[in-house]
C-alpha cells in the first residue's frame, strides 16, 4: 500500500481537531480495507473556490452511484463488502463530522476507485461569535 500526500502551503479550516481526526482516520482505513490490489491511496488538501477541500481517494471498485447516498447511513454495507472487516459506522460517521461542520461531503468516481471530498465553508473569523474551535487544521507548511 503507498498513501500519497498532495498538500503543501497552508489551507485553514475552523474545526474539532478530534473529529476531524476520526473522520479522516475512518476514510483512509476504509481505503485500506476496500481500496483495491492497486495499493495507492490519496490524501490531498487544497483551497477550493468556496473554501477549504479534503479529498481521500483510492484506487478499489468504488461506489455505485445508486448506492452512494445509503452507503453514509448507519449499518450499511455494499454487498460485496459483507464478508470484509467493518460494521457500516465509518461514512455515517464522516457524514455526521461533514455536518457538524458545516461541511459538504460528495462521493465521486477516482476511476478506478472512489474520491471522498469534504467541502468546508470560508473560515469566519471576524462575523460575531461562534462555537469555539478545538483546533486550527491546516496543510503542510509552504514545500
Amino acid at each position: 500500500m503507498r498513501l500519497k500526500l498532495d498538500a503543501c502551503g497552508v489551507v485553514p479550516a475552523i474545526g474539532d481537531r478530534d473529529l476531524l481526526f476520526d473522520a479522516i482516520s475512518n476514510l483512509v482505513d476504509n481505503a485500506i480495507k476496500h481500496g483495491g490490489d492497486r495499493g495507492e491511496i490519496g490524501i490531498a488538501v487544497s483551497e477550493g473556490l468556496d473554501g477549504p477541500v479534503l479529498a481521500i481517494t483510492d484506487r478499489g471498485p468504488g461506489i455505485p452511484i445508486k448506492e452512494r447516498k445509503q452507503v453514509l447511513r448507519r449499518f450499511y454495507r455494499l454487498e460485496r463488502s459483507r464478508n470484509s472487516p467493518g460494521n457500516g459506522l465509518g461514512l455515517s460517521l464522516v457524514a455526521a463530522v461533514a455536518n457538524v461542520h458545516a461541511a459538504r461531503l460528495m462521493l465521486t468516481d477516482n476511476a478506478p476507485g472512489v474520491r471522498v471530498e469534504l467541502h468546508f465553508p470560508v473560515p469566519q473569523r471576524d462575523s460575531g461569535p461562534q462555537p469555539q474551535p478545538r483546533g486550527l487544521v491546516s496543510a503542510a507548511p509552504d514545500c
